[in-house]
């Protein structure tokens, strides 16, 4: 039930966010949701978009360093506590959460959480243990 995601690296630099951007948009790859993490000379940009394979060589037909990379999704309640319920059952399996990050959805009243995961199999084996909803890419993309 994975969920591939883009990882494009960044050079922290006026337009270069714009260029890549530009790049899918170009190539008709809708994107679904992104996180940027940055340091003082670059950032990676993560990805998940309409069509995983086309961006992947769109971008790297454009020089742009591409690695696809398997991530967990979970939709979670929109209520106080729910995302410390998915991470706190993670903890307590002993899987670490490496990154996440989250983005609205058409579902009324809940949120969708991207988790990279030490071990994605035994995470959502877990979540699914602990009745937390996961998603998959058919979710994402709507």
């Amino acid at each position: 039930m994975a969920i591939r995601q883009i990882s494009v690296f960044v050079e922290n630099k006026p337009g270069r966010l714009a260029e890549i951007t530009g790049y899918l948009a170009e190539g008709n790859v809708s994107i679904r949701a992104f996180s940027i993490a940055d340091t003082t000379d670059f950032g990676i940009l993560r990805l998940i978009v309409s069509d995983t394979e086309k961006a992947a060589q769109v971008l790297r037909d454009a020089g742009v360093a591409v690695s696809i990379t398997d991530v967990v999704g979970v939709s979670i309640p929109d209520v106080t506590g729910a995302f410390a319920n998915v991470v706190r059952t993670l903890a307590d399996a002993g899987e670490n959460v490496e990154y996440a990050y989250a983005f609205l959805t058409p579902e009324a009243g809940h949120a969708y959480v991207i988790l990279r995961v030490d071990d994605d199999q035994k995470a959502a084996d877990i979540l699914r243990e602990n009745d937390i909803a996961l998603i998959d890419e058919a979710a994402v993309l709507g």
